[in-house]
């Protein structure tokens, strides 16, 4: 019974701090996960980087003191953010969690959206190869609950209502793939941060695939184990938009479409259709 009360107080307290922290956010970075957060948060971390005169070069590791995880992980989360010394590194928290209004509060959220048909490929590999927690098919993965297509539509549709009544940017995977510095530009406008074009093309340089992917391969991603030998387990997999032809067969591509177009609301079908996949 005390440790019950135990957790149930370390929940109580880790709530209380993450809203606290909340009302301290200029942004909230928002995404279902695989939709290009990694890759974001590198651009921007550079970019930020480069107006504070942060004193490290930016890499998967550090990246995080400067864009943290709405977490209290040590390295991290946002106890390990590092605002720089003349306090230009906007405080933007990232998340994957499902919108809750009392936890993020009403402060302004930039909306990561990927083809739902890339995210679920993405999704399998991470979920198979790097994760190692889920053992069927990439068609039997469509249909998961927890973690396909269903789990997908669940997270847009509670993010699609919360951003309705909020300030809001919203950023597609595909937008960030055709041109990086225009798409990172719109969001760097939206956060009213002094624009450096070029701070911003040596940010936009320094986050290309292959560099990254290089990156990756010798450093990892902090407190992942995971085999980088692998492609197909790397957070830099593919670096495309619109692969998942090379994965999905008509009849996948379809059932993936059918539960889309049926779980969506109207709101998160609009949020998608800002990926050019129209339903």
């Amino acid at each position: 019974m005390t440790s019950l009360v135990q957790r149930i107080q370390r929940r109580i307290s880790k709530r209380i701090t993450l809203t606290r922290y909340a009302a301290t956010a200029d942004c909230f970075l928002t995404s279902y996960p695989k939709s290009g957060r990694t890759w974001f948060r590198y651009i921007l971390s550079h970019y930020f980087a480069a107006l504070s005169g942060f004193p490290d070069a930016v890499n998967l590791h550090n990246m995080f003191s400067i864009v943290p995880n709405f977490d209290l992980d040590p390295v991290r989360g946002i106890p390990g953010f590092r605002p720089g010394d003349n306090g230009k590194i906007p405080r933007l928290w990232v998340s994957h969690l499902d919108y809750r209004l009392s936890l993020f509060l009403n402060r302004p959220v930039i909306f990561m959206v990927r083809d739902p048909r890339d995210v679920v490929v993405s999704a399998y590999f991470h979920a198979t190869r790097h994760k190692h927690r889920f053992g069927g098919t990439l068609e039997d993965f469509i249909e998961d609950r927890d973690q396909g297509v269903p789990a997908i539509c669940s997270y847009l549709n509670g993010w699609a209502r919360g951003i309705a009544r909020r300030r809001h940017h919203v950023l597609s995977y595909e937008a960030l793939s055709e041109d990086a510095e225009l798409a990172t530009r719109a969001a760097l406008e939206f956060l009213g941060c002094r624009h450096d074009s070029q701070a911003l093309t040596a940010a936009v340089e320094a986050g290309r695939f292959e560099s990254m992917q290089d990156r990756e391969r010798a450093e990892g991603i902090p407190a992942h184990d995971y085999d980088r030998s692998d492609t197909d387990s790397l957070r830099m997999r593919r670096g495309r938009a619109h692969g998942f032809h090379d994965y999905l067969n008509e009849r996948m591509i379809g059932r993936v479409e059918q539960i889309c177009a049926s779980s969506l609301s109207p709101r998160a079908k609009q949020l998608v259709a800002a990926t050019g996949f129209e339903l």
